[in-house]
């Protein structure tokens, strides 16, 4: 009985839809951690190139994903 109110409760329950990843640098090479929906530039620390452009909803990624972090 509790397992099936578990089970009804979460497909009920929205997941987010937004991660975290990893992203490689294109010029540099740096991987940095990166919100999937970024509402800024985000630039590399080490070299100053943007890895994630803003658009409103998810952010354009600019550099070479490595990893989602869930």
């Amino acid at each position: 009985m509790k397992q099936e109110f578990e089970d009804s409760v979460e497909k009920y329950i929205p997941k987010p839809r937004s991660k975290f990843l990893k992203v490689k640098c294109p010029k540099c090479g740096n991987v940095q951690i990166v919100f999937s929906h970024a509402s800024r530039i985000v630039q590399c620390h080490v070299c100053g190139e943007d890895l994630a452009v803003p658009t409103g909803g998810k952010a354009k990624i600019l550099g070479e994903v490595q990893e989602v972090l869930e």
